[in-house]
């Protein structure tokens, strides 16, 4: 055996085994799905049984989660709108003015710790009036997703060649339509990844729901906690509503897979 077929055979195999380590909990997570209570608390790993859809239908059913899934949606949707509609001037305009000091603020907001927010957050809606509303909930929500778009696009605009966008000047473009009509459509895969990723921090968020949010907007993260009580949890529930959480972000993240690989590698290169 050739050194290079035995290097090949060796990374398929580590590549399989850190594959398993990530691919296992997801398939456990989708066969206790259809399993009941007692075949999931016996703790045995069988791949053959007989499956039962009572847990999704309870799911629906029982804790209204068509509600929640309605709530999550309107809340991701919205903040990754408004993100993007602030993010991308503010994401240009510093790349274009060089002005890494300001991009350096904008990551430390990223950095610091979403809790430190809630009592403030808690404090102002509340004088406001907005706890228990999706503007409480869109707002909290772009206090990561905004900066997380604006440093992401940053790198990807300083990446755009500025041959084009002079060519655009020099043809009689104005700066607005410069953005509009050359750099924004060569951004494309950059502007789907960080929506792609503002909005999966969105949809998962838990800690801002936690607080601000009510009986009207209670997102998917928050109505888990239903199958949750203090003599037991119910696993198959649990299992199915943690399902029906990962597919629409799983499904999205499919679609726009080619977009996000070549964004992800665009914004890291410059040139």
């Amino acid at each position: 055996m050739s050194r290079k077929h035995t290097v090949n055979v060796l990374w398929g195999l580590l590549t399989a085994a850190i594959l398993l380590v990530f691919v296992f909990p997801f398939l456990w997570m989708l066969l206790a799905s259809f399993k009941t209570q007692a075949q999931i608390m016996s703790g045995e790993l069988t791949l053959i049984f007989t499956p039962t859809g009572q847990n999704y239908a309870s799911v629906f059913q029982q804790y209204d989660f068509l509600r929640y899934i309605a709530n999550s949606m309107i809340v991701a949707v919205n903040s990754t709108l408004l993100s993007l509609i602030i993010g991308l001037p503010a994401a240009y305009s510093i790349a274009k003015f060089r002005m890494h000091k300001l991009s350096v603020i904008i990551l430390i907001a990223r950095i610091v710790p979403g809790i430190s927010f809630l009592v403030p957050w808690y404090i102002i809606f509340s004088q406001l009036r907005l706890v228990d509303t999706y503007a409480a909930l869109v707002l909290s929500h772009m206090l990561v997703g905004l900066p997380f778009i604006v440093w992401i696009m940053i790198a990807f605009f300083e990446s755009l060649p500025h041959e084009v966008e002079e060519a655009g000047l020099m043809d009689g473009c104005t700066p607005h339509h410069v953005f509009c009509q050359v750099a924004l459509p060569m951004s494309v895969p950059g502007i789907v990844t960080s929506s792609l990723l503002s909005f999966i921090f969105s949809w998962n968020n838990f800690m801002f729901s936690i607080i601000l949010a009510g009986d009207k907007t209670k997102t998917l993260p928050i109505a888990v906690f239903n199958f949750m009580s203090y003599a037991e949890i119910n696993w198959g529930g649990l299992m199915a509503a943690a399902c029906i959480i990962t597919l629409p972000v799983l499904a999205i993240a499919l679609v726009a897979q080619r977009y996000v690989i070549s964004g992800l590698s665009a914004g890291a290169v410059k040139g």
